[in-house]
């Protein structure tokens, strides 16, 4: 899936793992000096951790027919659809947090106390914020997965604020010691920005997400004819992973200057739904056709 890349090296990459907020508090040292090869390889290799531990993840809560390897196979393939899902990214690094999210989150239902699991995940959302700030949005999941999965008990719908806001509490102390204060107010602002009413868009730069909505779609229909047929706890994990997906998309917003990479978070939801559309469709010929379609027509546009 990289060798577009490998062919056409780019000249210079940077990346940088935190948020301006989070240097001051944080030093870590700039990728401008790190080799193009050796940033890709070490992109790939993330990619591949992160699709194991995201395999394990959905066969173990079940979500799936049966247990296999499609949504690494999915996670991969999702994870390589733009150049810039390629390289490093505070994205890429996020759905590490992202994935664990995703586990604590479906353990919700199983768990006859949930305060720690929401703790756990407010923890989880505030290193997410330090790397990359639309993460900060992903909060809202924890308050939508309580609706979903549990009867109305306030400390937890209050953990999982307080172990964000414990994160949080350390940078304020530094920046107030530091006499920065007012720095750590403006860390806030761009919750405050609207969403815009246009965009500016290369269609066809974007033609590749034709295949990968048509599998959407699909898995949908498959999802919606088989809802009733399924437990209640896949029903409501896939409820939630929609909304991770629709929040992944949504969060941009807070971010002006937001670049492609961005929609890296939307791969694991992503990755599950199309795993379920694999899972259950019954026309071989098919669904390997549209994947193979979807392979080629990553492969071409990374290419032009």
């Amino acid at each position: 899936m990289r060798i577009a890349i490998f062919i056409h090296l780019p000249e210079h990459l940077n990346f940088e793992f935190l948020e301006s907020y989070a240097k001051f508090f944080i030093h870590i040292p700039t990728g401008e000096d790190f080799p193009v090869t050796l940033n890709i390889l070490v992109a790939g290799i993330i990619v591949f951790i992160q699709a194991v531990i995201f395999n394990r993840i959905v066969n173990n809560h079940g979500l799936l027919a049966k247990p296999s390897f499609l949504p690494a196979l999915l996670y991969i393939t999702g994870a390589s659809l733009f150049e810039p899902f390629l390289i490093l990214s505070p994205t890429l690094i996020c759905n590490f947090m992202l994935i664990l999210i995703m586990d604590k989150l479906l353990k919700i239902g199983k768990s006859p106390n949930a305060i720690m699991l929401m703790f756990d995940i407010g923890i989880f959302i505030a290193f997410g914020t330090l790397i990359y700030f639309p993460f900060v949005v992903m909060l809202l999941l924890i308050w939508l997965a309580l609706l979903l999965y549990r009867s109305f008990h306030w400390r937890e719908w209050v953990s999982g604020l307080v172990g964000f806001l414990s994160i949080f509490f350390f940078l304020a102390v530094f920046y107030y010691l530091n006499d920065n204060i007012g720095m750590f107010y403006k860390i806030w602002l761009p919750l405050k920005n609207k969403f815009p009413s246009t965009f500016q868009i290369q269609y066809n730069d974007y033609l590749v997400l034709v295949p990968v909505g048509i599998m959407m779609v699909l898995a949908i229909v498959q999802l919606r004819e088989n809802f009733f047929r399924s437990f209640i706890s896949t029903r409501k994990a896939f409820q939630l992973l929609f909304f991770m997906f629709l929040i992944a998309i949504l969060s941009f917003y807070t971010k002006p200057d937001f670049k492609l990479y961005h929609f890296l978070l939307c791969v694991p939801p992503g990755a599950v739904l199309l795993a379920y559309y694999f899972s259950n469709a019954t026309k071989r010929w098919f669904y390997e056709s549209l994947f193979l379609i979807l392979v080629l027509a990553i492969q071409y546009f990374l290419f032009v």
